[in-house]
């Protein structure tokens, strides 16, 4: 009697544990960049909640900070760069990409009177742009500067590190000569009329994947029904903001605090304007594809040959699509 009375004990405690555990929102941490709205948007639209998931959401400045994050297990699940995935992965943090987010929105932009012209014309020039390390900043060492252009960053170009909200007066103030950052920031220069695109890099990089969905190994352990849920409620928002733009703007509009713009020749534009504009540099979806993969084995290798990571990881081992085949979503 005692005995049973014991094993019914311990065996209620470890459910009322695991129990206690699976009722904790899953903390889930995103990178402030437009692209990153489906985590917003699934949230205002109750898709977590449709899908019978509490999430608590926290947004960072960039990839290395929310890297931090991660890495003291303050998060679970992110919305961020694949490029601090596999370079913290490289140094023992083994998060899973688990969906992709979008492709494009990255672009190098200069004063709109700049007499730059090509990317050749950088050379000498001073560069904004965000934390040495991050992605963004591979992006531009390697595949713009390097691959574009020709030119090796520090030396024939200076590349000055900068939050992206202050790139648009740097440039405007002569701090620099051009800017490589993202949205909305892009969108509020142009339309302002304070510069103008040198490079969208879907041109010479069609389609390229950028923010994804990952997840912590203890996550996917311990709350492997949870991380469905989240992607199932991720592709939802995904779906909205692809077949319902005008709602989708306005709320995007609504949750990044965007203003109205005044144009160079006086008009006013509504704060949708800039989503409508963005809308030109990025696409949404979910599936990750063979050619995803590869543009992550380039970010790899200019990694490395920037001195950022010292081994790569295989692509495998930090790409795990067998979620999206849970949640349903056909690769």
């Amino acid at each position: 009697m005692g005995k049973s009375f014991l094993a019914v004990l311990i065996s209620g405690v470890l459910f009322n544990a695991a129990d206690a555990a699976d009722s904790q929102p899953l903390r889930i941490g995103w990178v402030y960049a437009l692209a990153n709205a489906p985590a917003l948007i699934a949230e205002e639209e109750g898709f977590y909640q449709q899908e019978g998931l509490t999430v608590e959401l926290k947004s960072f400045g960039d990839g290395p900070v929310i890297s931090q994050a991660l890495a003291a297990h303050e998060l679970d699940a992110a919305y961020m760069g694949a490029t601090p995935v596999f370079q913290w992965f490289s140094r023992g943090l083994k998060g899973q990409i688990i969906a992709k987010v979008n492709s494009g929105q990255a672009a190098l932009i200069v004063p709109a009177q700049s007499a730059i012209s090509r990317l050749a014309d950088l050379k000498g020039k001073r560069i904004a742009g965000v934390k040495k390390g991050s992605g963004m900043d591979v992006l531009l060492r390697g595949v713009v500067l390097q691959q574009q252009a020709g030119l090796v960053a520090d030396k024939d170009a200076q590349i000055l590190s900068m939050p992206a909200g202050n790139m648009p007066a740097a440039l405007q103030q002569g701090v620099v000569d051009a800017a490589f950052t993202w949205e909305p920031f892009v969108s509020e220069a142009l339309l302002r009329g304070d510069a103008r695109l040198l490079l969208d890099v879907n041109k010479v990089q069609p389609g390229y994947p950028w923010y994804v969905l990952m997840a912590l190994p203890e996550t996917l352990k311990d709350r492997p029904d949870d991380v469905v849920k989240l992607i199932r409620a991720h592709q939802k928002a995904v779906d909205f903001i692809n077949q319902h733009p005008a709602e989708a703007d306005r709320i995007m509009a609504d949750a990044f605090k965007l203003r109205a713009i005044k144009t160079a020749d006086g008009k006013t534009l509504p704060p949708e304007a800039l989503v409508q504009e963005a809308r030109k540099r990025i696409e949404w979806s979910v599936s990750l594809t063979k050619k995803d993969g590869a543009f992550f084995e380039q970010l790899m290798k200019d990694s490395q040959t920037l001195g950022y990571m010292q081994k790569a990881p295989e692509l495998n081992e930090f790409v795990d699509t067998q979620w999206l085949t849970k949640a349903g979503i056909t690769q």
